[in-house]
């Protein structure tokens, strides 16, 4: 839920505003509040508790295609780790059952710091890299991913605001299959 300084029931909050900017209704949101699994950029989470929860969520919903982090989780925060870990051990150990026949699953390639903050340069790179997809934003569409995250005001503090202006996943996102 977000709680790492005790902002849970505002995050939540400022996570439905994004996702309606995006145009995300509120019923297509789950939020995960679970004592096993605390919002902290030092704890990894249990990869099977978390597998269960993202299957079952993929179930409910028949989902076919899940966006994740790769094994850096972009940042590097340990729980962007443990979600692309415990999609990773799905993937692995549940792809022959029926939910995981159809169900495809991307993870967001994490950049060098250089790379992560030199925004639409590094639409040449990401064009002259391997990948399995690879997407180009608008300038419409940045510019309603920024307002999505501006709703986030909770968390942002300087080098969000640096992110907002700079970073290349506003502009471009270079995505591998799993």
């Amino acid at each position: 839920s977000g709680n790492y300084y005790n902002q849970g029931e505002i995050r939540k909050k400022e996570l439905e505003q994004s996702c309606c900017v995006l145009g995300i209704p509120a019923s297509d949101v789950t939020v995960i509040d679970h004592r096993d699994l605390p919002d902290d950029p030092a704890v990894e989470w249990d990869t099977q508790l978390l597998a269960t929860l993202v299957l079952k969520h993929i179930e409910a919903k028949n989902i076919n295609l899940v966006v994740t982090f790769d094994a850096g989780g972009v940042s590097g925060h340990a729980n962007h780790i443990s979600l692309y870990t415990a999609v990773r051990y799905n993937v692995c150990k549940l792809l022959w059952v029926p939910p995981w026949a159809g169900c495809r699953v991307l993870v967001l390639e994490s950049v060098n710091l250089f790379r992560k903050y030199i925004s639409f340069l590094d639409v040449l790179i990401s064009c002259l890299l391997p990948r399995d997809a690879l997407f180009i934003l608008t300038e419409e569409e940045t510019e309603q991913a920024k307002r999505a995250m501006r709703y986030h005001r909770s968390q942002l503090l300087w080098f969000r605001q640096l992110y907002l202006l700079f970073s290349r996943y506003l502009v471009v996102n270079s995505l591998r299959l799993l």
